[in-house]
C-alpha cells in the first residue's frame, strides 16, 4: 500500500480550506484517509499553516511520500528540514 501525505479540500464553494492528511494513494482526493496531520487556510492573510510536527515526521519515517504541495507546506513549517536532519544523523 503506497501511503501519501496530501491535501483534502474542505470548505464551501469559492472558500477553500484544506486538511493535510495521510491517505492511501488509491483513495479519492476527498475520500478515505488514515490520519490528519494539520490544516492549511489559504484565505487568511498571511496563509495559515498548522502541522503536528511529531506526527508528520513519524509518517515520513514510515515511508509516506508527500505530494508536491504537501512537501512545500511541510517545508514552510520546517518539518522537511527536521526530517532530513534526522535522516542524516541516523546514517
Amino acid at each position: 500500500m503506497a501511503v501519501r501525505i496530501r491535501l483534502k479540500r474542505m470548505g464551501a464553494k469559492k472558500r477553500p480550506f484544506y486538511r493535510l492528511v495521510v491517505a492511501d494513494s488509491r483513495a479519492a482526493r476527498d475520500g478515505r484517509f488514515i490520519d490528519i496531520l494539520g490544516y492549511y487556510d489559504p484565505l487568511q492573510e498571511p496563509a495559515k499553516i498548522v502541522v503536528d510536527e511529531e506526527k508528520a515526521i513519524d509518517w515520513l519515517k514510515k515511508g509516506a511520500q508527500p505530494s508536491d504541495t504537501a512537501k512545500y507546506l511541510l517545508s514552510q513549517v520546517g518539518v522537511m528540514d527536521k526530517f532530513t536532519a534526522l535522516r542524516k544523523a541516523a546514517q
